[in-house]
């Protein structure tokens, strides 16, 4: 029975086939050496496009491969949580507090702000919007 793999492992394992040391895999795939401590000790487990790219690219791998193995919580009743927090986050959004928001999902800073429109008889209409700014988390 094969052993399921994670991102960590992945990228550990073939950094070091390839003969690189983390700042050496971080130098040529262009990216921080940090970024590459946060994926390799599994506190980083969903990753950007570009950094995707630039490490698939580095260490001669498959996007896709890479991409399989990331995760994101999919938890039921995280997601009522999480719905629950998001609807506590947008009023405090709405109330000026754009600052120190926490995301319900992986606990980074959210990047909050709220947008002003107007509807169709000219009445503004503020929405809270937010972003998480680790992993994909959003308010819209």
């Amino acid at each position: 029975m094969k052993k399921t793999q994670t991102l960590a492992q992945l990228i550990s394992d073939t950094r070091e086939k390839a003969g690189y040391s983390q700042r050496g895999l971080a130098i040529k795939a262009n990216i921080d050496v940090s970024a590459i401590e946060d994926i390799e000790s599994g506190r980083e487990l969903f990753l950007p496009a570009t950094v995707r790219q630039k490490l698939s690219i580095a260490l001669k791998l498959s996007p896709k491969k890479i991409k399989s193995l990331e995760k994101y919580p999919e938890d039921p009743v995280k997601k009522f949580e999480i719905s629950d927090k998001a609807g506590e986050l947008k009023l405090k959004i709405l109330e000026g507090q754009l600052k120190g928001n926490e995301c319900p999902v992986c606990g980074a800073e959210l990047i909050c702000r709220v947008a002003v429109m107007y509807d169709l008889e000219d009445n503004m209409v503020r929405h809270p919007k937010a972003r998480c700014s680790k992993c994909p988390f959003q308010i819209k």
